[in-house]
């Protein structure tokens, strides 16, 4: 039987779990045709079976990212899709494969930086996350994200500023150090409690770094 068919779609079933149970089972049996299935089908006429092949895909990443990797120029088209839905959907994707995909994300760093710029919630979550993981690949990828991954920390919503910070530290260093902490220390007096408390374990870890 196809792989597609066992989608939540093709299941009858409104609920992920279908596309859960199918990843867990490409991901175990390292499945690498049913992968490409998955791939195949992002462009399906379905809205719906699109959503599903994506959430496959990108729940195939968190376990075995090696497996999607090679879809990195299909989930770069999606963020240029007018459903918001694959937009965010492909930006968890790319963040599962970052480290594996930095150089040809790199290429495309304009394309996430407004895709994040204008995106949900969960499409700059995970479009931090992306960047983040590119920047620590090399030095010189980082001197070149690190201007937006800054500006980002500075300007986004103060609620937020914990987490996206604890995806930027993973390419602080030497060289953006003193600005990170910067940025952190003059955004902290405005939080609450709980988010100050993040931001201090974050401080700590990028000073001993």
């Amino acid at each position: 039987m196809s792989v597609l068919m066992k989608i939540a779609f093709y299941q009858g079933i409104r609920d992920e779990i279908p596309n859960q149970q199918l990843a867990k089972e490409l991901a175990s049996t390292h499945n690498t045709e049913g992968v490409k299935e998955m791939a195949e089908h992002l462009w399906d006429k379905n809205p719906n079976v699109r959503s599903d092949c994506l959430k496959v895909l990108y729940e195939t990443g968190y376990i075995s990212p090696e497996l999607i990797a090679s879809y990195t120029a299909e989930f770069l088209k999606l963020l240029s899709s007018k459903q918001n839905r694959l937009v965010w959907g492909a930006m968890i994707a790319l963040s599962t494969i970052a480290p594996l995909s930095a150089s040809d994300l790199f290429e495309k760093r304009e394309l996430l930086c407004k895709t994040i710029s204008q995106g949900s919630i969960i499409t700059q979550d995970s479009g931090i996350k992306t960047l983040s993981q590119v920047a620590a690949a090399t030095p010189s990828f980082l001197t070149e994200l690190n201007p937006f991954l800054m500006n980002f920390l500075r300007t986004c919503r103060l609620s937020d500023v914990p987490r996206h910070a604890e995806c930027v530290e993973q390419c602080v260093n030497d060289t953006n150090r003193k600005e990170f902490l910067g940025i952190l220390m003059e955004r902290m007096p405005h939080m609450t409690a709980p988010q100050a408390t993040r931001i201090k374990k974050i401080l700590k870890r990028a000073e001993v770094k």
